[in-house]
């Protein structure tokens, strides 16, 4: 097969017109975007600007009000979709991590594996053990998350989903409920990942680490894509008057 007629391989994540209302109050007004397999794209933007609910979108945590949603091809927005199916390809990662205060870190990462993936037991710990080694929390395996720092809570909470084998991860603020002495262990867990690959969508205020990490940048306000681009553009020489002074304010 020539390479003019091979199929064009499905964009990790592309969202068509998407809008999202809560009551009267329109949060997304028609968002387009795509983002391809490898792919790290940070999105910035104001809050209330419509971030975080376009994220919660993508697995519909969120059911859109209109529009379309696709992962890796398959549109998750089709009432016939297979939302579990393709949830658990989907990595999410919360600000407030998410973890069960009852279970120990060890059980925290195995018990989706064994309920959803039906995994065993022991085959479940191994990979839960490869992804604590992974964000350097292997000797924290038996410990319960009130005796975690912020910072350990959240790096558990990137191990959790890591333990699910997604193809791609969706990052809501992932630092912001950390102290600021806390945030760069997390971001460094961000980077290894980005590094080695992952599909990674990442809600954030942290521009030095946009300007780092992403390949694209893109900045929503009310309810709309602004602008987006390679880091050194949007964040250094920002064309848009309301990205130029969304930067003013947080840089």
């Amino acid at each position: 097969m020539s390479l003019s007629s091979a199929p064009r391989r499905a964009h990790a994540i592309e969202l068509r017109d998407l809008h999202k209302s809560f009551g009267e109050n329109q949060v997304l007004t028609g968002i387009d975007l795509t983002i391809d397999e490898g792919e790290v794209v940070c999105v910035i933007g104001p809050s209330g600007s419509g971030k975080s609910t376009m994220l919660r979108c993508v697995n519909r945590l969120e059911e859109p009000t209109s529009g379309q949603v696709f992962v890796e091809g398959e549109d998750i927005t089709d009432r016939d979709a297979d939302v579990d199916g393709i949830r658990s390809r989907v990595g999410m990662v919360f600000q407030s991590f998410e973890l069960f205060p009852h279970l120990t870190v060890l059980r925290n990462l195995t018990i989706a594996q064994q309920r959803v993936l039906r995994r065993s037991k022991q085959a479940a710990i191994e990979v839960a053990e490869l992804n604590l080694a992974k964000v350097g929390l292997s000797e924290k395996r038996d410990a319960y998350p009130a005796h975690l720092s912020g910072g350990q809570k959240q790096r558990v909470a990137i191990a959790r989903a890591l333990s699910m084998d997604p193809d791609l991860m969706l990052f809501d603020e992932p630092t912001s409920a950390l102290d600021p002495e806390l945030v760069g262990e997390v971001l460094g867990v961000m980077r290894r990942l980005a590094d080695e690959g992952m599909t990674m969508m990442i809600v954030t205020h942290e521009m030095h680490f946009a300007r780092e990490v992403a390949d694209r940048v893109v900045f929503i306000d009310g309810g709309v894509i602004v602008e987006q681009g390679p880091p050194a553009q949007v964040l250094d020489d920002p064309q848009h008057e309301r990205t130029q002074r969304f930067l003013s304010l947080v840089g």
